[in-house]
This record gives C-alpha cells, structure tokens and sequence, in this order.
C-alpha cells in the first residue's frame, strides 16, 4: 500500500520540475513500461538507477531517493514516486 499511496504519516515530497532531465523522464518512463506481466512488479535495479540520475539533476529529497532505493518494497505500477516523476495523479 506504501508503494501506491506514499506514507500516511508525512506529506507528499515537491517535485522541482528542474529533476526532471531527459533521462529522468527516460528511465521513469522505462520503469513503468519494463514493469513485470501479469504482477505489474518494477525492476528495483532500474529504479536505483532512475534514483542515482535524479541525484545527479539535483535532487536531495530523502524521501524519494529512499524510496527508489528501497530494496526490501516490492514496487508495482502505480508507485507514488514513479507516477509523480512520470507527473501522473
């Protein structure tokens, strides 16, 4: 559930529209559409990628490079932080 709606308990991170480089959008995009059939699971490789080119476009957020970093969560279509780097409600 924490994977789609994101932590109760604090508000949702700001996304500085400045993140959002080519790549950024390439491999959010990429983790969306290579998810795995029929579970919807996201490769968790890609997204410590997609987390390490958002570091590098400047993002300092803890809460999204954790959570792209999250080995441990199983992520699926629908993770809060690729839909809002993907800018999807």
């Amino acid at each position: 559930m924490r994977d789609i709606f994101g932590n109760p308990f604090r508000p949702p991170p700001t996304l500085d529209p400045t993140w959002l480089t080519g790549t950024v959008k390439h491999l959010a995009d990429a983790a969306y559409t290579d998810c795995s059939l029929p579970d919807g699971t996201l490769d968790a490789g890609g997204l410590s990628v997609l987390a390490d080119a958002l570091e590098q476009a400047g993002c300092q957020d803890d809460a999204i490079l954790g959570h792209l970093r999250e080995q441990q969560l199983i992520h699926v279509r629908g993770c809060w932080c690729v839909d809002l780097l993907r800018k999807k409600e």
